[in-house]
Order: C-alpha cells, then structure tokens, then sequence
C-alpha cells in the first residue's frame, strides 16, 4: 500500500514537472533529500523514480522552449567552471585507477549529481523560484527530522536517530551532519514569512532539528552543529538575545542528555585517549601515504580496499578531504577546495555587498547558505562525504543568489529571465525587511 501511494506522488510530481518544469526541480529535491522511494516495501524501492522525474522536468524544459521558439538561456558562471573542471579530472583519475572497474562505476553514480544541476541553473531564475527551492530542501530533511526527533524524545534521548533508507544520509553521523545544514535554510524561511504563527511553528521545527542532530550521538555532527551555530550568532540581528538562548541551550543538553553521551561528546577533546579516534587518524595515515605515493592524480575511485589491504581494510576514509586526496591526489583535493571555499568566501562578499546595494535578502540568503557550507566543511574533517550532492546543490543556489543580486544591481527585471513558467501564480506572500516579493 505505501509504495502505490508513493506511486502516486511520483505521478503528480511527473505532471508537475511537465506543467512548469521549475517545479520538476523542486520536485528532484524532495526525492532527493527526504528520499520518500526508501521508506517503500516493495518494486518503489528500486523504481528509478529520480531518473524518471529528471526525464520529465528536461522533456517540460524543452517542450517550453520550443512553444516559445527560443533557445535556453545559459548564464555562466564560474562555478560551472569548477564543476566541469572537477568532474574531469574525476574522469582523469579514474583512469589511473587501482581499482579501474569499481572506479568507473562509482564515476557514474557521481556523474548522476550534474545534470540536475544544469537544470536547477536553467529553471531557478527568479528570487521567489530560489526562496521556494531552498524552503523544499529544507522541509525535505525536516520531515525526516520531525520523525526522528519524536522517537528521540519518546526514548529520553537515549536511542540514536537514523535518516532516510538508501539516502546519501541515511547513518546517524551523515544525518546529522545534513540537519544542521538543514538549519540556516530554516532561517531563512523565518526571516521571509511575516506570519506569527508559521514563524514559531518553523522556530519548534528548528529546536526539534538540534534536538535530533544531538540524538544520533555523532561526534562529526556535533563539530558541524558547533560550526553552524556560531555563524548564525554571528549573523543574527539581535545578538544580545542569540547569545543568552545558545547558552540556555547548552545548560538544557546538559540537563536533558545522559552522561553517557555527554561522555562521548566530550571524547571530542580528549582525543588521544579515544580508541575511535586513534582508528581514524591510522586510517588518515594510510590516505596521506597513498596521496604522497601519487600526489597528480591520486589512487582512484574506492581505491581505499586495496590500500588498506596490509592492515585489515576499511570501510572509509572518514575524512572528505582524505577521500579527495588519497583518490584524486592534491590536485582534486585543491579543484574541490577552490570550489567550496571559493563560494563561501563569496558568499560572505555578497552578504556584505547585499547591505551596500540595500538588498537585505542577498544578505540573508548569502549568509545561511554560507553557514550551511560551513557546517558541511566542518563535518567533512571526520566524515566521508565528498561526493554528497547536497553541497553541490546549495553551492549552485549561491550561484543563483549571486546572479539574481547583480541582474537587480544592473536594473535587469527578474521577470523577463522567468523560464519554466512563473511563479507567482502560486498563493505566496513573502517578504524580506520591507521588500515585497510580489
């Protein structure tokens, strides 16, 4: 029964895409991020059911643009650059592979992030397409977080919490990390709305979000939650009151979380002394011997079976910027550097810039995202997620932000961009500050 229903999600998503194909794109984050395919007990579990959402949005597009009789407009930016740059060299490592048919199938499964990247860059033209982008992505990872967070609750916080089946998410340390870059995109939808009531609704859901980080007890989740908190003290309008809530909250973990996990958290500290810690930078050792063995191109694709063969295997580098360098050599590590880091830095540009130009939204949107990049960042020391497709998603919505903010700086309407029909045919009343979205 639950895989007919979402079957029938599926299909209406389909439609959707097919109707206003900007829609498709909302449509690939909800499978994407909330990954509903995975709570399927039967053939949904293995429908293509992203591929067949990504097909429909594309066939949308050009069903468009041929009723117009006009050729997409593609906007570089720099960032395409970096993509393009680093997908090939993924292609360039791969062919030095020690392990070349494992590495040409993992190249596959990450080739899969570009494409609804280009569309995401096609469709998301308008202020109100991003807002609504950004808000999907979050609430996706927040139904999720609302399941978890209940069952840590009812278990006294003493259970760990687990994301959605077959997601890129799915252990409780990638989950974690993943809510707290769920965070800040909240935020922003606190920031926009101008209801009361949804705007203490959202805040519950972001306390409930910390809440369930917390509960999957993961030391890497907490590094990212730290990291993100301190960013969103830093950009807060009122200081004065984020400070005394953040240590208001600490004293509620302490008072509410059991010595056993407050045990652990504090390992985080003590390091030398912790048996998973001493593992895990063994295990770094082995990723740094093998990147200086082949510094250009490194060792390929899931090479670490092969490298780790003398001392037993592993099952990962628990590191992203281990994973890069031990696969990819130093200079995947410095293309993916350079992209990340490059978009953080110029996010916080914009969110300064976004004040002088007298658009609070640039500032807003520029400095979550930003936050949520850093959480990832700060998650990726002792996790390995390098070939997530969540960063890579609000790396591009960054991209988005920025060419909105200079169109509006140059006096270009964002109206006369719109691509895959418009959005402001859907009931929406949004503001940031004094600055209608309608």
């Amino acid at each position: 029964m639950r895989d007919y229903a979402l079957l029938v999600i599926l299909v209406g998503l389909v439609f959707l895409a097919l109707y206003r194909p900007w829609l498709g794109v909302l449509g690939l984050a909800v499978l994407g991020f909330m990954h509903p395919q995975g709570y399927g007990d039967a053939f949904m579990k293995t429908f293509p059911a992203y591929m067949v959402l990504f097909a429909a949005t594309g066939i949308g597009y050009l069903a468009e643009q041929f009723r117009l009789k006009s050729w997409p407009q593609f906007h570089w930016d720099w960032r395409f650059g970096g993509l393009i740059f680093l997908w090939g060299w993924f292609f360039v490592s791969s062919h030095y592979a020690l392990a070349p048919f494992a590495a040409r199938e993992k190249l596959v499964e990450v080739l899969k992030i570009l494409p609804p990247l280009v569309l995401m860059w096609l469709l998301i033209d308008t202020r109100e397409k991003l807002f609504l982008l950004m808000t999907t992505i979050a609430l996706s990872i927040a139904l999720v977080v609302i399941k978890g967070g209940y069952w840590a609750v009812m278990t006294g916080f003493h259970d760990r919490v687990y994301g959605p089946p077959g997601s890129q998410y799915g252990d409780n340390n990638e989950f974690a990390v993943a809510v707290a870059m769920s965070i800040p995109l909240l935020f922003i939808w606190v920031r926009e709305t101008q209801d009361k009531a949804l705007r203490w609704m959202i805040l519950a859901l972001i306390v409930l979000s910390y809440f369930s980080a917390l509960s999957s007890w993961s030391r890497g989740g907490m590094l990212s939650l730290i990291a993100m908190t301190l960013l969103l003290v830093w950009y807060s309008r009122r200081k004065f009151l984020a400070i005394p809530l953040v240590v208001l909250g600490i004293l509620a973990v302490s008072a509410v979380f059991s010595e056993k996990w407050l045990g652990r958290m504090g390992s985080i500290l003590s390091f030398e002394q912790d048996a998973s810690a001493q593992s895990r930078m063994g295990i770094w050792k082995v990723g740094w011997e093998a990147a200086i063995k082949h510094p250009v191109v490194g060792n390929g694709f899931d090479s670490w079976p092969i490298l780790s063969a003398s001392n037993g295997g592993i099952m990962d580098w628990h590191s992203a910027y281990i994973e890069l360098l031990a696969e990819h050599g130093f200079v995947g590590l410095a293309i993916w550097g350079g992209l990340v880091l490059g978009t953080v830095l110029g996010l916080g540009f914009l969110a300064r810039s976004g004040r002088r130009t007298r658009q609070p939204w640039a500032t807003t949107y520029a400095g979550m995202l930003q936050t949520s990049l850093v959480a990832y960042l700060a998650g990726a020391l002792t996790l390995g997620i390098a070939y997530w497709e969540l960063p890579f998603w609000l790396i591009m919505c960054g991209a988005v932000a920025v060419r909105l903010a200079k169109n509006h700086t140059s006096g270009i309407r964002h109206d006369t961009l719109t691509s895959g029909g418009p959005a402001g045919d859907l009931s929406i009343n949004l503001t940031v500050g004094r600055d209608q979205l309608r």
